[in-house]
């Protein structure tokens, strides 16, 4: 190992650190506070088995699923982020931009409002995000997944599938419309156990994938010519890492909604914390958790006792970001 990775090595484990800390004092934070305070003692006796039915209600039922979702739903964004914009070569290149976010959406929406056969809402949403990626690749094909019009093409696929999830929406008797509309802005509300456990074997699934071509990404991001000199398989490895990112996405979707602004700022966030050359996989994956049980925090104590849904929260912030990003970002060539 050179110095300079060894130096990339101690900052990254020094990041992780830190994100950890976070972490865990949002988690506190999350767990005690709220409409319904729990003492720390009344948190662990119902962590520990021996709590009150009041306290195994809130802690365990409520807090504590929404938690473990908003990590995973934060990482599993972020890591598909981290791919697609190693893909697209492009920072505006996430899931959430390029419209597979929206698609994973559309597919859930049809899946529940509609009825399509047999399907899981969660079966809806890696379908529609499936589909949504194959149009985009589709269109832009010849153009090369690092090139403009990959995001450009998605971009519109995103604001057309906007309208379709609309339409679905008008469609709906009333209170499962609410319950949609509630979700489509992105909510870890309702986000239950099973909702968790389904989430956290995609998540265990699928991340070890992207973590065996982590070499891959990093050869990738230097151009496909050089890529391919190198001896890397271009399109099989595209959709492989294509169909994995797919996956997270419509797992994340299926669990919260269509979240956005996490898949886009985190793997940013960590490329430039860490000064890489490339998007750092486990640190976006960190960040992105983090990014999103602080938000989702926000949402709910900002207007308390009234409870945003998490992405008001970070479609706000995601907004100026991307604003930042456009205005701040060197023109391509």
């Amino acid at each position: 190992m050179t110095s300079t990775q060894t130096r990339r090595a101690t900052s990254a484990g020094r990041v992780l650190f830190v994100l950890a800390v976070l972490a865990v004092a949002l988690a506190a934070a999350s767990m005690l506070g709220g409409s319904y305070r729990a003492s720390p003692d009344a948190v662990l006796r119902s962590l520990l088995g021996e709590g009150t039915p009041a306290d195994d209600v809130v802690v365990l039922g409520l807090r504590l699923p929404r938690l473990a979702a908003a990590l995973l739903v934060g990482a599993a964004l972020a890591c598909a982020g981290a791919v697609f914009q190693t893909l697209t070569r492009n920072p505006l290149g996430s899931p959430d931009v390029i419209g597979f976010t929206t698609g994973s959406a559309t597919g859930a929406l049809a899946v529940v409002i509609v009825g399509v056969g047999a399907l899981s809402p969660a079966a809806g949403a890696w379908l529609g995000g499936g589909l949504a990626a194959a149009v985009v690749l589709l269109l832009t094909r010849g153009a090369g997944t690092g090139s403009d019009r990959t995001v450009l093409v998605g971009i519109a696929l995103a604001a057309a599938l906007a309208s379709v999830n609309d339409y679905l929406v008008t469609r709906a008797p009333l209170e499962v419309a609410q319950v949609a509309r509630t979700w489509l802005f992105g909510s870890l509300a309702v986000t239950r156990w099973p909702d968790v456990a389904a989430l956290a074997v995609t998540v265990a699934v699928l991340t070890p994938v992207v973590a065996l071509h982590r070499r891959t990404l990093r050869v990738l991001d230097l151009g496909d010519d050089v890529a391919a000199a190198l001896g890397v398989p271009l399109a099989r490895t595209r959709v492989v890492l294509v169909l994995v990112a797919v996956g997270l996405t419509g797992a994340a979707t299926a669990a919260a909604g269509p979240i956005g602004f996490v898949a886009l700022a985190a793997p940013q966030l960590a490329r430039r914390v860490l000064r890489a050359p490339s998007v750092p996989l486990v640190t976006s994956a960190a960040t992105g958790a983090v990014l999103l049980l602080a938000a989702d925090l926000v949402a709910q104590r900002l207007l308390a006792p009234l409870q945003l849904p998490v992405g008001l929260v970070t479609g706000a912030i995601g907004g100026a970001y991307l604003l930042w990003l456009v205005v701040r970002a060197p023109e391509r060539r």
